[in-house]
C-alpha cells in the first residue's frame, strides 16, 4: 500500500469505546472497508501485539496506541500504470477520454497494489490524470460502472474538465442509454420514479426499494425504458436512467418483475433463468452530453446471447 512509514495513532478519552476497526476509518479519514483491508493484510498492531480481521470489532480503551505500518493517505495513493492491459478508446476530447470497459473490470482499484482495472490502463497512456477530481485510487473517474456492466466509461484528465463532467452528472444533463436483457415478455416502454436506498455495501452490495417517489433516507431515482426485441423467455430493452444510483437499472427491472438475464443478486433463484447468461446482461451504449456523444457496440458475450436467444425465438 505504498510506502512503509508507520503512523501511531493514541487513544484519547474521546476515541476510547470505539471498535478498532471504527476508530482506524475516522483517524485515517478513510472507509470501514479500507481499514478493515489494513487489518487482513497484517498492517495494524495494538499496544504492539499485532491485531487482524478478527479483531476489528475490539473495543479500544484510553491510553493505548494503535499502530499503523504502509498507510499513505488516500489522496496520495496512485493506480499503478499497466501499459499492457488492453484498452479500446472511444473517443477523447479537451481534458476527457471515453473508454470501452469491459464485463468483469473494475472501474478503479480499491488498493494500491490491485490492477487490471480500467484505471491502471488508462493512467499508462494518461499519466497526467493522476490527482484529479478526487484523485488518489479515483484519480480522473467521472462515474461509474458495474464491475459486470460493460460500456462507456468516462474519465476527466483534467480538473476543471472533471468539475464540468460532474456537474453534468449532478444536473442530469449527461443523457446515458444502456441496452439490457431482461427476463419474461417485456412489451410496453414506460417510465418510473423508484425510492432506492442501500440495503447492504459489503460486497456483494444489495440495494432494496422502498417505495415509488421520494422517501426519507433514500434516493429518488427515474428510469424510461421501451423495448427492442422480443427474445426467447427475454426481451431486448433499451433504458434510460435520469439519475445515477448504485445497482439503479438492475433493481428498477426487477422491482418491474423483469429482473436482468444473468444478475445473480436480483434475479430469480439457480435454474429459473434459463437463458445461460454468465453475468448479468447490461450494456452501457451511450453517452451523451452537449455536441459529444459516445458510443460503444454490444460486447462479445452480449451479441451471441442476443443472437441465440432471438434465433430461438424464431
Amino acid at each position: 500500500m505504498g510506502t512503509e512509514e508507520s503512523r501511531e495513532l493514541p487513544v484519547t478519552a474521546a476515541t476510547a469505546g470505539l471498535r478498532l476497526d471504527r476508530f482506524l476509518a475516522a483517524e485515517l479519514a478513510v472507509s470501514r472497508e479500507q481499514a478493515r483491508r489494513l487489518l487482513e493484510d497484517g498492517r495494524v498492531h495494538l499496544n504492539d501485539r499485532p491485531v487482524g480481521a478478527a479483531h476489528k470489532g475490539e473495543a479500544l480503551a484510553a491510553g493505548e496506541v494503535v499502530t499503523v505500518c504502509g498507510f499513505r493517505p488516500p489522496g496520495e495513493a496512485r493506480a499503478a500504470a499497466q501499459p499492457d492491459l488492453p484498452l479500446r478508446v472511444l473517443a477523447e476530447g479537451a481534458g476527457w477520454v471515453a473508454v470501452d470497459k469491459s464485463a468483469g473490470m473494475a472501474v478503479h482499484p480499491l488498493r494500491e497494489d490491485e490492477r487490471d482495472t480500467a484505471l491502471n490502463a488508462v493512467t499508462a497512456r494518461y499519466p497526467t490524470i493522476h490527482g484529479v477530481g478526487e484523485g488518489g485510487l479515483r484519480s480522473g473517474v467521472a462515474h461509474r460502472l458495474d464491475v459486470e456492466t460493460s460500456g462507456v466509461l468516462l474519465f476527466a484528465t483534467e480538473q476543471a474538465t472533471w468539475e464540468r463532467l460532474r456537474a453534468l452528472f449532478a444536473r442530469h444533463k449527461m443523457a446515458k442509454t444502456y441496452r439490457a436483457i431482461v427476463l419474461g415478455e417485456l412489451t410496453r416502454s414506460g417510465s418510473i420514479e423508484l425510492a432506492l436506498r442501500v440495503a447492504r455495501s459489503a460486497r456483494p452490495a444489495r440495494v432494496e426499494v422502498v417505495g415509488e417517489g421520494p422517501a426519507s433516507g433514500t434516493r429518488a431515482c427515474g428510469l424510461s425504458w421501451r423495448p427492442v426485441a422480443p427474445l426467447r423467455g427475454a426481451t431486448l430493452v433499451e433504458a434510460r436512467p435520469v439519475t445515477g444510483f448504485l445497482h439503479q437499472v438492475r433493481v428498477t427491472f426487477a422491482h418491474l418483475g423483469h429482473p436482468l438475464a444473468g444478475d445473480r443478486v436480483y434475479g430469480p433463484g439457480p435454474g429459473e433463468d434459463l437463458t445461460g447468461a454468465a453475468r448479468h446482461m447490461l450494456h452501457a451504449a451511450r453517452l451523451a452530453w452537449d455536441d459529444v456523444v459516445v458510443e460503444s457496440p454490444d460486447p462479445g458475450d452480449f451479441a451471441a446471447l442476443l443472437a441465440r436467444l432471438a434465433l430461438e425465438a424464431g
